[in-house]
């Protein structure tokens, strides 16, 4: 089976109502652009289809990062307390159930590489659920910080929400544990005070601009947004996809009050897929340079001890952990160790395989195509380079 009849067919069975697929190898790239943008709709999808790309924010965020180190804007081995006093008084709990007042000194300060591999001693809980929910759960919740899932959005700007935030303890020890989504969210601010600038303009002048990524950004005029499909995940009740209703054209058409550095940002394929031909090429883009291959290997490879990437859970799945990305440590099915990239929660999905010099990507707005099995066959397929009866619109 062909990836395009595989796609196909799941839109048959209403997994999706369309999906946006890019395969690439060097120069010969084929998209495919299947069914229409919301269910019972007569749009199609098109390629120039605008996304929310959620969570492959990350790898953005991390290459401007890394651009921002390279002109000794930002120092990775710096404590964040520096750029980000608000945070100096931060301690960790003795326990990460127990009550706020209970805490212990840090060992260490947390670092910008900290935040960028996960491992600031805070992210996202993801054990089991609990009644009733921790006092650090409750406390983040009650900030409105924001910490989990990008809708609703949080209300506090990048100065508020980072003085809200240092009011929290740390959950663990600065190195000790993988742990997701905040780390990006702290970053986001850094970079900003760092440059001096909003973080969308820091990402523009790093990376959008010269890599002519003239509608990736942290929002959209009103006649594009109101392009954006209609965005579904499944009710945990009934199984039934339903249509997410806090994220629509109205959300996306004005700059937002926090820029989120873990899962702002929309863009199409054909954008996206610039921004990985740069790290595939090594961080060069039409012949100029835009990170060292110090970073993007920097970027590119696991930073994680076995024993945190087997605790890291389904997450990671096995996998290992860059700067701001997913990296395969162990071969499987398909590849051999070394393939990176990531995925986001609105159901979309990219990789890298420096091996084979191959880049595929996977946009919908289904979240139950990262867990339905639709994104693994996806990932399978793509190595065929079976898209050749796509339709390429």
């Amino acid at each position: 089976m062909t990836l395009h009849e595989a796609m196909t067919a799941r839109m048959e069975r209403g997994e999706f109502p369309g999906i946006v697929t890019l395969v690439a190898r060097d120069d010969d790239v084929r998209v495919d652009a299947i069914g229409t943008t919301s269910f019972g709709g007569a749009v199609p999808m098109r390629r120039d289809t605008i996304f929310r790309i959620a969570s492959l924010t990350k790898p953005v965020l991390a290459a401007a990062t890394m651009a921002l180190v390279e002109d000794d804007v930002v120092d990775l081995e710096e404590p964040v307390h520096k750029l980000l006093p608000e945070l100096a008084g931060q301690r960790v709990l003795a326990r990460v159930d127990g009550p706020l007042d209970d805490t212990v000194p840090l060992r260490r300060p947390v670092t910008v590489e900290d935040l960028l591999t996960f491992r600031m001693g805070y992210g996202l809980i993801t054990e089991p659920v609990f009644d009733p929910p921790w006092p650090v759960v409750e406390a983040a919740r009650d900030l409105g910080l924001v910490l989990g899932p990008p809708d609703p959005r949080t209300p506090h700007d990048p100065d508020e929400w980072i003085r809200r935030f240092a009011t929290l303890p740390l959950l663990t020890q600065p190195g000790e544990k993988w742990q997701y989504n905040v780390g990006t969210l702290v970053l986001g601010v850094l970079l900003a005070r760092a440059a001096g600038k909003p973080l969308g303009d820091v990402l523009r002048e790093r990376l959008f601009d010269p890599l002519g990524m003239r509608e990736t950004g942290f929002w959209l005029p009103l006649d594009r947004a109101r392009e954006l499909p209609a965005s579904y995940a499944g009710d945990p009740a009934t199984g039934q996809l339903v249509e997410a209703t806090d994220t629509g054209p109205e959300v996306w058409s004005t700059p937002p009050v926090f820029p989120s550095g873990s899962a702002g940002l929309v863009s199409t394929v054909d954008e996206f897929c610039t921004f990985a031909r740069m790290l595939l090429n090594r961080g060069v883009h039409g012949g100029t340079r835009l990170l060292s291959e110090q970073s993007v290997e920097l970027m590119t490879t696991n930073r994680l001890t076995t024993g945190q990437v087997a605790s890291a859970g389904q997450l990671l799945a096995g996998s290992g952990w860059g700067f701001g990305m997913g990296v395969t440590v162990t071969a499987d099915d398909v590849s051999a160790p070394g393939r990176y990239g990531w995925s986001g929660g609105y159901g979309t999905t990219w990789f890298n395989d420096p091996h084979e010099r191959l880049i595929a990507i996977a946009f919908t707005q289904v979240s139950d195509f990262l867990w339905s099995g639709a994104q693994k066959e996806f990932s399978r397929l793509a190595y065929t380079h079976g898209q050749a009866e796509g339709s390429g619109r």
